[in-house]
């Protein structure tokens, strides 16, 4: 299968991606964990695309088969998703990595892979020195996938109305670019 991977267009149809999403998500979502993309809101899509950069993968028709965000920091007194922040978000020098999502079709392809690298390049190339992201407790492969790309626990979090603790981790990326560190980490 042939894919394009870029990052997301004013074009792209947040109705498709959140449907994206959703299908991404359903597998673990028959598991009993209620992560934010099993049914978030056309909205809240929008909301957290808008928070920094968004990511897609295409298939050779065009349709979206994959998307990962990576963000800047969050505020310390800032929400998440309804929650307070936790301190590994707020640092200036971590990007947070949110809605990796491959449709259970394209599956197995490195897609998500690719979409990483792409995240932690564009993180990496502003001048953050880590990244950041969280993942249900029980979601061991997922977890595993996270630990092999470098990602260690650092502590985790019970968010409001999720059915799972989540372990939360972070990535070093290695010596920040002197263009980026002369900038410092952009938000």
């Amino acid at each position: 299968m042939t894919i394009t991977l870029r990052p997301i267009a004013a074009s792209d149809s947040l109705e498709a991606l959140t449907a994206l999403l959703h299908a991404s998500y359903a597998s673990l979502a028959a598991q009993g964990w209620n992560f934010t993309a099993v049914n978030q809101s056309v909205q809240t899509t929008r909301e957290r695309v808008q928070t920094g950069q968004a990511f897609v993968a295409l298939s050779a028709s065009g349709e979206l088969v994959g998307t990962v965000t990576i963000a800047p920091p969050k505020r310390a007194d800032g929400r998440y998703l309804g929650d307070p922040v936790p301190d590994c978000y707020t640092q200036p020098d971590t990007a947070i990595l949110a809605q990796l999502a491959v449709h259970p079709s394209c599956r197995g392809q490195g897609i998500a892979e690719q979409l990483m690298d792409m995240a932690e390049a564009w993180a990496h190339a502003r001048g953050y020195a880590h990244v950041a992201l969280d993942t249900a407790v029980p979601a061991e492969t997922l977890r595993r996938r996270y630990e092999r790309r470098g990602y260690a626990r650092i502590g985790d979090v019970q968010w409001a109305g999720k059915t799972y603790r989540s372990v939360l981790m972070r990535k070093a990326l290695g010596p920040v670019p002197a263009s980026a560190s002369s900038e410092g980490a952009r938000a």
